[in-house]
């Protein structure tokens, strides 16, 4: 048996969902049975959630309603942060999957949502074939500690901060 890696995409830059995506097409490609949850995005219309869909080779949740600084209260957020979350735990602990995805947790994390040390507790004990690969902004100096891989995406140049424009369908979304 392989050992599974938890691999960890953060920063300020374009692509963390973007790297998530490509290694679960690549693991599903290999036969896994790949899990993508994502913490922040809902079931509204964009780009991954189409084409995985359409793929039928990954399974992917939604378990949002939407970037969480557009809101007054964070208090539906959090709510469906541990729900998501207890879908997590079930999945890490349950052995169907080779990779799970938990995309935008370090969002979730970062806005004090769930209790990182529960997070790195989990992930910490894992079974031992599982692939984990967590997406998100403000990744914990832990979490990062804790990965085999940690990438940090960094902008060197961007189309809405050079230039205003607006984000572009099948490009950021």
């Amino acid at each position: 048996m392989e050992e599974g890696l938890l691999v960890v995409f953060t920063g300020n830059g374009k692509g963390k969902t973007t790297a998530a995506l490509g290694m679960a097409l690549r693991a599903a490609g290999h036969g896994m049975r790949v899990l993508f949850l994502q913490f922040i995005k809902g079931s509204r219309s964009y780009g991954e959630l189409h084409a995985v869909q359409k793929l039928d080779c990954i399974e992917i949740l939604p378990l949002g309603t939407g970037f969480t600084w557009q809101k007054e209260s964070l208090e539906e957020d959090r709510q469906l942060a541990r729900s998501g979350w207890e879908k997590a735990k079930e999945a890490i602990a349950g052995g169907a999957y080779g990779l799970i995805v938990l995309d935008e947790l370090n969002y979730v994390l970062s806005y004090g949502l769930l209790p990182w040390e529960e997070v790195l507790e989990v992930l910490e004990h894992r079974p031992p074939g599982l692939h984990v690969v967590v997406t998100g902004r403000n990744a914990p100096k832990a979490l990062i500690s804790l990965a085999d891989l940690a990438t940090e995406m960094v902008p060197l140049k961007h189309p809405y901060h050079d230039r205003g424009l607006k984000a572009q369908r099948g490009i950021e979304y």
